[in-house]
């Protein structure tokens, strides 16, 4: 009851701030995503330095007026709360509180003071809370917010905020489970973290998916058991699929690490770290390009992961560095080659291929990975396609397919398949056919198809089990997969079954008079229609 009270008045607050940026000129604006996150983050992490200090300093939580004891503390004790502050809450000082601002709302320039409070939060917690360029550079945790809007409105504008925020507290909520704020996270950004054209990021990966993903890279048997793991996404969004793999494993026994291009999702992702109890790995956030200048390193090496999941854009335009990605320096990393720059159609460029030979070459020696690709790739009968699953093949490096059903993507048609990379896998091999699965809804314009709890509970098993079902999965072996011309299509090894049935010849007989009976007539009813067309193309003038 009270994870449906809490998330009922967060939805509410969420909706309010969207209403106070619509009221000033800023609805569906680029800069509402900055304001709504930058201030949902704002009130989080007041309210998360309110419920540690009072865990720390037994007076504090028996005041009745928290900030007033707080005040009171010693220059000396306050310093010694601060040292004591568990890593995943910022430090703040009492101009900081909400509390604080909301007092002083009626002083001239509250914008300036409300930005400027901001600011100095950034600042004092920039070691912790940064998130770092590929070129080294810091982008803080906040940035001015009162700018976005014209400046005679920017006082009133930050005095609805900080009237919207100070109404209640999150402080009951940091009990809560990884579920709880799954949700939360997901209705926040709901509006925000669609594909817009951006060049790498911004793919929203659905849950079904990423928990499937999860569950059959860390079984049930094996979670909380595993411990000091390093999980990897290339292109990382807003971290949905990383945040399912950390909760299956355990937050604390993994660390993240992510590159991604988007400014946007960097900071979508630096939130989802914050609400899952993951600050320790804010510092492996890299907002910069992958391709081009993966970060993550190992002394002058790339680094390799124990687990990687990554869904990346499929097609894109990078032609413009495409010579650049075909160099020296890259071919060990892009060992089955750079697709061909398409003169007519640049922006179909098969970037998802140099994303997957990335990720098989930052894999540590028993490392695991799940990658969502175009279901077109596990067929290709030639090209770059074709090399990486024969690189696959050849290593024994290939856990398992599962094609997913059209539309389990909302925003495009493209049928996609999970591709399981498991270093270790010397044995067989699992393909799960789940094209027939779900059911088909309307989402705004467009139809997806959702899995039910138990579809996706049964890809997992079947997938973790090894199981064999007809017209769902089937368990191969390498040596299986070579014959086939390297396919990992679920159907070409699915066993064609001939059903026998006693016959008299009579009966065979009869049988045979009926089909011939059927295609008379059906010849027949051609020959008529034929005539009818011909009479009509008879009466047609033409000028």
């Amino acid at each position: 009851m009270v994870e449906q009270d809490f998330q009922s008045k967060t939805k509410q607050l969420i909706d309010d701030l969207k209403s106070t940026c619509a009221r000033n000129g800023l609805g569906n604006d680029a800069s509402e995503f900055k304001i709504i996150t930058q201030v949902f983050l704002y009130k989080l992490l007041n309210d998360k330095f309110t419920y540690e200090t009072k865990q720390i300093e037994p007076k504090l939580a028996s005041s009745d007026n928290w900030e007033q004891a707080f005040i009171a503390l010693s220059d000396d004790e306050r310093e010694m709360l601060a040292m004591q502050l568990p890593a995943d809450a910022a430090e703040l000082k009492q101009e900081h509180f909400i509390s604080t601002l909301f007092a002083k709302q009626n002083e001239a320039d509250f914008a300036k003071l409300f930005d400027d409070t901001l600011r100095d939060i950034s600042m004092l917690n920039s070691d912790t809370f940064s998130v770092m360029t590929d070129s080294g550079e810091k982008v803080a945790l906040f940035e001015s917010i009162s700018e976005y809007v014209t400046v005679s409105k920017r006082d009133d504008f930050c005095r609805a905020i900080i009237n919207s925020i100070a109404e209640f507290s999150f402080e009951r909520i940091f009990t809560q489970k990884y579920d709880f704020y799954a949700v939360i996270f997901e209705y926040l950004i709901k509006d925000y973290n669609s594909n817009s054209g951006g060049k790498y990021a911004e793919y929203y990966t659905p849950h079904a998916v990423a928990r499937i993903m999860a569950n059959i890279l860390v079984p049930e048997e094996q979670q909380g058991k595993i411990s000091n793991v390093s999980c990897y996404d290339p292109s990382a969004g807003s971290g949905t699929l990383l945040m399912n793999v950390a909760h299956a494993i355990g937050e604390s026994r993994c660390s993240i690490f992510t590159q991604d291009i988007s400014k946007k999702s960097s900071n979508l992702l630096r939130l989802n770290l914050i609400l899952n109890n993951l600050v320790h790995s804010i510092p492996n956030v890299i907002e910069g390009d992958t391709m081009r200048h993966p970060h993550h390193k190992d002394g002058a090496a790339l680094k390799q992961f124990d687990y990687i999941v990554s869904n990346p854009p499929f097609k894109l335009d990078f032609s413009e560095i495409h010579e650049e990605l075909e160099g020296k320096e890259h071919q060990n990393r892009f060992f089955a080659g750079v697709p061909k720059v398409k003169p007519k159609d640049k922006d179909k460029m098969e970037i998802y291929l140099l994303f997957l030979q990335h990720i098989i070459f930052s894999l540590k020696a028993k490392g695991k990975a799940a990658v969502v690709v175009p279901t077109g790739f596990i067929t290709a009968q030639a090209g770059i396609d074709k090399k990486i699953r024969q690189h696959l093949i050849d290593n024994k490096m290939l856990a398992g397919v599962v094609s997913m059903p059209s539309n389990i993507f909302a925003t495009t048609g493209t049928n996609v398949s999970i591709l399981f990379i498991d270093a270790c896998n010397e044995n067989d091999v699992v393909l799960v056919d789940a094209s027939n699965l779900g059911k088909k809804v309307k989402e705004g314009k467009n139809q997806k198809t959702v899995l039910s709890p138990e579809e996706e509970q049964c890809i997992i098993d079947t997938f973790n089990n090894k199981e064999v079902i007809d017209g769902l999965s089937v368990v191969v072996n390498y040596d299986d997969i070579a014959s086939k011309k390297y396919s990992l299509s679920p159907g070409q090894y699915f066993e064609v079954k001939i059903e026998y049935v006693d016959m008299t010849p009579e009966n065979f007989e009869e049988k045979m008079q009926g089909f011939t009976s059927q295609l008379s007539e059906l010849f027949t009813q051609s020959r008529r229609i034929e005539g009818e067309l011909s009479e009509q193309l008879a009466g047609v003038k033409y000028e």
